[in-house]
């Protein structure tokens, strides 16, 4: 009897402890389904939803990332890096250089790398963030920091100068690049790659200029020079929304939706300007405006000779490719002998205008964007515009996109026929027109070529079939002895701001 009592007992008990076992365990698992259900709730809350719930008592050590860290990425790449640095190389070489002479300033020759390895530091990715802004793509930017230890050389040469052995030391960049992969059915299911720098945070590269074995004063502005080159090329060519498209894998594939098109057309009349700084020790300055948006369509005002507050009533016709991201930049300067000086500047962003709305806006002039830099606190005066922005149909944007490119390709032929130095040069000739409306000062050969000088020709000006060649201090010699002696000079000896301009026989005129 107390051997079956005792089977009996241990029977139960035996299922009474896995009974209780089993629903302790599912009580525990119950609890961490519910704890990760909140867990997954309090993840998709933002920061704004957090602090809405913790009020004050907000904890200031929980933080939202917005870039992942890959470490491992990091190990990998420089890993790699003398092998990709070998090959990023003969890239640079090959399409950095092409830009370098496009984009070369005036009274500058030659402008190419005399030496270019990238050394042996690899750069480091701080974080990734990838998003999905439209089906069928993957955009990804990429946090990058570079202090490398390149070799970078420039050969620079200039009018009745050597060539002059240019080092670029202690090379750092800070840049946020977007990466963008048009997705497709084949392997590698990537049939293009986009590239670009976004436009904030503001791409930074630093760097000092050391000539070797020479001097930097032997051309002077030198070094403004090549910091205006780098940072007109950065943002002309490969800040956001500028772009860089390569095509992968061999796969055909229509990438007109991956290049930057022509949005609109902003049609600008530079009205006036008041109270404007006089940079001349006699009489006063000979002020002329410049405007763009990409710095290889600059356009110029003709010069009002000795006033300061001139009225230039011209108008111009800008094309934008982002109204959201590009700005208007107007320049006024003081047309000189030698280069021409900077008495004010303004940025203004188009995001600023509305569609077919025409707005009249007085701007005050700034020494410099770049409020770091600003050391004259005074007053430079006030430019007076008119601004109309005309948003482009399918049909005026693919007719504007093709004369863009005729006009670049134009610019291109008369650089390789010695007609300007560069595509930066001035070239001032009425194109064809553009279609839907749209009228640039482009370049052809019909009308006459005007070249305002390259830093050697001062005061040489080629009008329409004739030539008229006066030296441009005759103006102001001119002038002080109480008359103006003039011809038909297009004066822009040694300036560092190339522009476009219309020119006929009887003067400077716009279309």
């Amino acid at each position: 009897m107390g051997l079956i009592s005792g089977i009996l007992f241990g029977i139960i008990f035996g299922v009474a402890l896995m009974a209780g076992w089993s629903r302790m365990m599912t009580h525990r698992s119950s609890k961490r389904v519910a704890k990760a259900v909140d867990m997954k709730l309090l993840g998709a809350l933002s920061r704004e939803d957090l602090k809405k719930i913790c009020g004050d008592n907000f904890p200031q050590w929980i933080s939202f990332p917005a870039f992942e860290q890959v470490k491992w990425l990091n190990k990998l790449l420089s890993k790699m890096w003398p092998f990709i640095a070998e090959a990023a190389t003969m890239v640079i070489r090959d399409s950095v250089e092409p830009l370098l002479e496009d984009y070369r300033p005036p009274g500058i020759t030659s402008l190419k790398f005399n030496k270019l390895t990238l050394g042996n530091v690899a750069p480091k990715i701080e974080g990734i963030r990838v998003q999905s802004f439209k089906e069928g793509q993957i955009t990804m930017d990429v946090d990058l920091r570079w202090g490398g230890d390149p070799n970078i050389v420039l050969g620079v040469t200039a009018a009745l100068v050597a060539s002059i052995p240019i080092q670029l030391k202690d090379l750092q960049v800070f840049t946020v690049a977007r990466v963008i992969f048009q997705l497709a059915d084949e392997i590698p299911c990537i049939s293009a790659v986009v590239v670009a720098l976004l436009a904030e945070p503001k791409p930074r590269i630093d760097y000092t200029l050391k000539a070797v074995g020479g001097s930097l004063t032997a051309i002077p502005g030198l070094s403004d020079m090549i910091d205006d080159t780098v940072d007109t090329i950065v943002k002309d060519m490969l800040q956001w929304p500028h772009r860089i498209v390569v095509p992968i894998g061999g796969i055909p594939v229509d990438l007109s939706d991956l290049e930057l098109k022509p949005q609109g057309k902003l049609i600008v009349t530079v009205v006036k300007a008041t109270n404007l700084k006089n940079k001349e020790l006699i009489g006063k300055s000979d002020p002329y405006a410049t405007i763009h948006i990409r710095p290889v369509f600059k356009y110029k005002t003709k010069a009002i000779e000795n006033n300061l507050n001139p009225v230039w009533d011209q108008t111009f016709e800008l094309i934008a490719e982002d109204k959201e991201t590009q700005s208007l930049t107007i320049e006024v300067f003081d047309k000189d002998v030698g280069q021409d000086e900077r008495l004010g500047l303004v940025k203004l962003p188009l995001s600023s205008l509305e569609a077919e709305v025409t707005k009249e806006m007085e701007l005050n002039l700034l020494s410099s964007l770049d409020t770091l830099k600003v050391k004259d606190k005074k007053d430079r005066g006030t430019i007076t515009l008119k601004l109309h922005y005309h948003e482009f149909n399918k049909e005026e944007q693919m007719a504007a996109l093709e004369d863009e490119k005729k006009i670049l390709e134009e610019r291109k032929r008369l650089k390789e026929a010695g007609v300007i130095g560069s595509t930066m040069d001035a070239v001032g000739m009425v194109g064809s027109g553009l279609a839907g409306g749209v009228g640039m000062v482009g370049t052809g050969i019909g009308t006459g070529v005007g070249l305002v000088g390259t830093g050697v020709t001062s005061g040489v000006g080629m009008v329409g079939s004739g030539f008229g060649a006066v030296g441009s201090g005759l103006s102001k010699a001119g002038r002080f002895m109480g008359r103006t002696i003039t011809g038909q000079s297009s004066k822009r000896s040694g300036s560092s701001t190339p522009v476009n301009t219309v020119q006929e026989n009887d003067g400077p005129k716009q279309q």
